[in-house]
């Protein structure tokens, strides 16, 4: 089963001629491609997948050919070994899988239309045109392409546009690439462009459903990231123009084809009237890291998808590294603290996650290699390592030299360590190898033994978990400079607690900056001396501080209940990274709740506690001239007004919802959510579900669409429950790209949880076949794990996920999440009582906030 013949091995290309003639009216796809390459035996394979292959020529003479449909496969005897050409006609389909050559549908004043676009990662090339469609099989391609075209509409590619004689549309020869970031489009397109100091074209291209002002921040972003990153990696952007296309259907978040970069619409484009500053950065970040792409990635390219965390967690740590330095008031390395950092703590700490570097072979398992917690997250933390232990002058010089050496090549995780590390002079493989090649993490625990300050480290698990012994090379970073920089064996002792606390004149800590990829169990004696100057540490650090607790609680080294009266020295916080800590801790107490019960209720009162003096001084409106982090903050805080149901708060959130009830657009988009979930929640009718059904269709702003889909999923009436869950499979009402966060909303809700549930057992079939093929597939399994907390749900869970366990990519994912579903019902029922103890004791007594 699995591909363990690389076919590069016996043919290796140089160059490509694609002609396609693609008919949208007929969903039919003529093609002929001709390869130039070295054969390095008389039998080669060519990849190919679901292509209907009428003839093979081998420098202009009919050759024997067998398709192999298995093996997606081409088996093709040759006269001859050494350089040949070899030329394919075929046939094939239009189809809407997302993957390949595919169409788009969107309308405009109520028309429907469609434009064509491509999406080839991770081995979807195959389903284009016959080719090694393998990351190694660099060539250079000549596209021609004629399609049933109209008048007014635009094509792209990766290239420019040389000619077009007879409806045939001829691109300038490419550069060396892999076949995944081949790429084109067609359709009737808006653009806007401009040009970087350097020359390079920018343009941003999307369909005529949108204003054209939509376009403006992301043409400014993509300019400035384009020049920011010519100027970091010290080597010129080696293509003439980088488009950026937003296309209606897309199945990933965006996609880095070098010169014709691929989005949703939601991480493209955005009404700059109207828009939430954190969606501001994400669909900023978004384009900083697919920019990142086109040298890293791109222009040096990953051997095999084995090193596909090397593409992935570099461009990950870069957007950062770019936003940063064209936003500074955004503090942007904030969102990395209270996104990636937690979602990559999490999802490493279960037994059976993958590690960063992975071996790979089948071609299902490579989709499934795509864990966004791991392979980007946890990879960018790494290399957030890497760049604090050798400076930006290193990485700097380091990355000149790696892209100098493998331009329009590939290479491996090896060939950059040995880069950075000539660039430093520090052994960098040595300390990453111990990271990249092993799952998890280490808890390292700090206490006074003895009257010694000792530290020791242990593989953390949330849940079961099998200790094997494994050790890392970890970055301390204390702030007592008698810690080494480098812990690398399972104990040691650093010396006499009291006279190295005279000595620092300051709490003993660990992590400093929470760069590194690990969290400190400090013992009561370090805790309690924290804690007790807490108000004057930094926002990270107090972060910081719940975030580790948080998940020691989750690994059940603490109890829950020991951090409900802790919540209180954080809940008036004026920085937005410490209120999402808090609230992430406050959203977890939610699992040992019942729905509707006198617990949840106690737990409410909680959460009214938490808010009320932040929303007194927040307001329910954006201020002009008020910080990042209020507006930041401003959406956590109105969110727990609301699920602990002070009548104050719900009544605002109706007021401001019957002043815009004409035209909800123009609800301010940092808190629109919450004002339509609240109506929908407590003011919920036929009509208002229609209502708010037909704004989702008629609109083409995907951030209002968010807030649509999750004020719907809000419903508690059983029969627009039933009437919404009939809508899953209407494509032309839920898109299969936008199904899984429709599916989400109405699972995470309990009074909708059955008939999702419901929903996704019984066509499971038909999910697979629409979006089977997505790469982002799986994370349908994870979403009910992160929803499911009973004991009765987990014997559900497995009862179906079971059986398909061999299923080619999602045995990790079910073994995975059935452990995590695992873990938090032991959870749940060994701290129920204790946790809603502590919430109970807390709310009554008003002991929450000091003074």
């Amino acid at each position: 089963m699995a591909e363990l013949t690389r076919f590069y091995n016996t043919f290796q290309p140089k160059h490509y001629e694609i002609y396609l003639d693609i008919d949208r009216e007929s969903k039919r796809i003529s093609g002929k491609t001709t390869i130039t390459g070295t054969a390095k035996s008389e039998t080669i394979a060519i990849h190919q997948k679901d292509l209907m292959i009428s003839a093979v020529q081998a420098d202009e003479q009919d050759v024997t050919f067998m398709v192999d449909r298995d093996a997606d496969a081409i088996r093709i005897e040759l006269p001859k070994s050494g350089e040949t050409k070899v030329t394919i006609t075929y046939t094939t389909v239009l189809t809407d899988t997302m993957m390949g050559i595919y169409p788009s549908y969107y309308e405009v004043d109520g028309e429907k239309k469609q434009i064509i676009g491509t999406q080839f990662e991770t081995n979807f090339a195959r389903q284009a045109f016959p080719s090694i469609d393998e990351p190694e099989a660099k060539a250079t391609f000549d596209l021609a392409i004629k399609f049933d075209e109209q008048p007014g509409e635009t094509i792209l590619a990766n290239m420019p546009e040389v000619r077009e004689a007879n409806g045939v549309h001829y691109f300038d020869t490419t550069v060396r690439m892999s076949t995944y970031l081949v790429a084109f489009a067609f359709g009737d397109l808006q653009k806007k462009e401009t040009k970087t100091t350097s020359g390079v074209q920018i343009g941003v291209f999307a369909t005529k459903a949108h204003q054209a002002k939509e376009l403006d921040f992301a043409l400014d972003i993509a300019k400035r990231s384009i020049e920011f990153y010519e100027d970091f990696y010290q080597t010129p952007y080696p293509l003439p123009h980088s488009w950026q296309l937003a296309l209606p259907d897309f199945s990933a978040g965006a996609m880095e084809n070098w010169g014709l970069v691929t989005y949703r619409e939601a991480y493209l484009l955005l009404d700059p009237d109207n828009i939430a500053l954190d969606t501001k950065q994400v669909v900023a970040t978004v384009i900083a890291h697919e920019l990142a792409h086109q040298w890293f990635g791109d222009l040096v390219t990953m051997k095999w998808w084995d090193d596909l965390w090397l593409n992935e967690s570099f461009a990950n740590m870069m957007e950062y590294v770019a936003i940063d330095a064209l936003e500074p008031d955004w503090h942007i390395w904030e969102s990395f603290q209270t996104a990636d950092a937690p979602a990559a703590l999490q999802r490493d700490a279960t037994d059976g996650v993958q590690s960063v570097h992975v071996q790979v072979e089948h071609p299902a398992e490579i989709d499934a290699l795509f864990d966004g917690a791991i392979v980007y997250a946890k990879g960018a933390r790494m290399l957030v390592m890497v760049r604090a232990l050798i400076g930006d002058e290193a990485l700097r010089s380091g990355l000149k030299a790696y892209f100098a050496a493998h331009q329009f090549g590939n290479a491996t995780g090896a060939d950059l360590w040995a880069a950075l590390g000539q660039a430093s002079g520090i052994d960098v493989s040595a300390i990453m190898t111990s990271w990249l090649e092993q799952p998890g993490y280490p808890v390292v625990t700090a206490a006074v033994v003895d009257g010694q300050l000792t530290l020791s480290q242990q593989q953390f698990f949330i849940g079961d978990g099998k200790e094997v012994g494994r050790q890392w090379a970890i970055p301390l970073n204390s702030n007592y400079d008698a810690v080494p920089a480098i812990f690398k064996d399972q104990s040691v002792t650093i010396g006499n607690y009291e006279a190295l606390r005279e000595q620092f004149g300051a709490p003993f800590r660990l992590n400093v900056g929470n760069n590194s990829h690990f969290i400190v169990k400090y013992d009561e004696t370090l805790l309690q001396d924290i804690l007790s100057q807490s108000d004057q540490l930094d926002a990270i650090s107090q972060l910081q501080i719940l975030q580790d607790l948080r998940l020691l609680a989750e690994g059940r080294q603490i109890s829950y209940a020991q951090l409900v009266p802790l919540l209180g020295r954080f809940a008036n916080s004026h920085s937005a990274v410490v209120t999402a800590a808090l609230y992430r801790v406050a959203v977890n107490l939610k699992k040992f709740v019942t729905a509707h019960s006198d617990e949840e209720k106690s737990l409410k009162g909680l959460y009214d506690q938490l808010s009320q003096d932040q929303l007194a001084r927040l307001g329910w409106q954006d201020i002009d001239g008020e910080s990042n982090d209020d507006q930041l903050s401003r959406p956590y805080i109105i969110s727990a007004a609301l699920y602990a149901e002070n009548p104050a708060a719900i009544a605002a959130a109706h007021d401001i919802f019957m002043t815009h009830e004409n035209d909800l657009t123009s609800l301010s988009a940092g808190t629109r959510v919450f004002i339509l979930a609240n109506e929908m929640k407590q003011f919920g009718s036929a009509d208002l579900f229609n209502q708010l059904l037909a704004e989702y269709h008629a609109t083409s702003d995907a951030s209002y669409q968010s807030d649509l889909r999750a004020a719907i999923t809000s419903i508690t009436d059983k029969a627009l429950i039933e009437q919404l869950v009939g809508k899953f499979e209407d494509a032309d009402t839920i898109k299969p790209q936008d199904l899984r966060g429709w599916f989400y909303g109405l699972l995470a809700n309990e009074d909708g949880q059955q008939a999702a549930w419901d929903w996704v057992r019984e066509d499971w079939q038909w999910l697979e076949d629409t979006v089977g093929g997505d790469m982002e597939f799986t994370t349908y399994i994870t979403v009910i794990a992160n929803v499911f907390k009973t004991q009765t749900r987990l014997d559900e869970f497995t009862a179906f996920f079971e059986p398909k366990l061999d299923t080619p990519g999602l045995t990790r994912e079910i073994k995975m999440d059935t452990s995590v579903i695992t873990s938090r019902v032991a959870l749940v029922a060994a701290e129920k009582d204790a946790v809603n103890a502590a919430i109970a004791e807390v709310t009554q007594k008003k002991i929450f906030i000091p003074e």
